[in-house]
C-alpha cells in the first residue's frame, strides 16, 4: 500500500483486529494495485457453536475509483493446522448500485439530533443476484402435494453491521465516517455518468 496516513491507520486497524493482519494487509495491497486509500472500514466477527469458534474479517477499502472488499475466514488446513481463505473483490464505483444505511437509534424521542447506536452498511453492485430456494409447504404436516418452491433473491453485495455496544463507539464513529465517504463517492460516480 502507498504509505499515507490513511494506509497507516488501515494497517493499525488490521493489527488491532488481530486476525491474520499480515495476510489481510497483503491481499488488500494486491487488490489496491498502488491506488491510494480514501476511506476504510475493518470489521472482525467471531461466532460460536457448541464445539467451535469461527473467525471472519471483512475489510471495505474505498479508493478514488473503486471499492475493494476483502473477506478472510478460517479454513481447514493440512494435518489440522490453521489455515485461512482470503478473497478480495474490486468494484468500480460506477458499478455500485446502492448504498443502504440503516441507523439504530435508542430512545429516538428523547434524542437531540441523531445519536446512532448501531449502523448497518449494505452495498450492492452489478446485475448478478443469488437465489436461495426451498420447497414450499402449505402448513399441513400430512400434505404430500407438490407446492413448488419459494425463495429469496439477494443482489450481489456485502453487508456489515457495527454496534457501539459490541464494537465500541470508536468503531461506530469509523463506520459512520466510511458510510459518509462511500455515499459521497458513489453519488459522484453516478452523476458523472449521466
Amino acid at each position: 500500500m502507498p504509505v499515507t496516513n490513511l494506509a497507516k491507520q488501515l494497517r493499525s486497524d488490521l493489527n488491532l483486529a488481530g486476525y491474520y493482519p499480515d495476510v489481510v494487509a497483503g491481499v488488500i495491497d494486491v487488490a489496491l494495485a498502488d491506488e491510494p486509500v480514501s476511506s476504510f472500514l475493518v470489521h472482525p466477527e467471531t461466532t460460536f457453536d457448541e464445539t467451535e469458534v469461527f473467525r471472519h474479517l471483512t475489510a471495505l477499502v474505498l479508493t478514488p475509483t473503486r471499492l475493494v472488499v476483502a473477506h478472510v475466514d478460517d479454513a481447514p488446513g493440512a494435518d489440522g493446522r490453521p489455515a485461512a481463505l482470503a478473497t478480495t473483490e474490486s468494484v468500480a464505483l460506477s458499478e455500485v448500485r446502492s448504498v443502504a444505511l440503516t441507523h439504530g437509534v435508542s430512545e429516538p424521542a428523547r434524542s437531540r439530533g441523531m445519536e446512532t447506536q448501531e449502523l448497518t452498511v449494505a452495498i450492492s453492485w452489478g446485475t448478478a443476484q443469488s437465489m436461495d430456494l426451498v420447497p414450499a409447504t402449505c402448513g399441513d404436516p400430512d400434505c404430500e402435494a407438490d407446492h413448488g418452491y419459494t425463495g429469496t433473491m439477494t443482489p450481489e453485495g456485502v453487508e456489515v453491521r457495527v454496534s457501539a455496544h459490541a464494537e465500541g463507539s470508536g468503531a461506530l464513529a469509523g463506520a459512520l465516517g466510511f458510510a459518509r465517504a462511500l455515499s459521497g463517492a458513489t453519488a459522484g460516480s453516478r452523476g458523472s455518468q449521466a
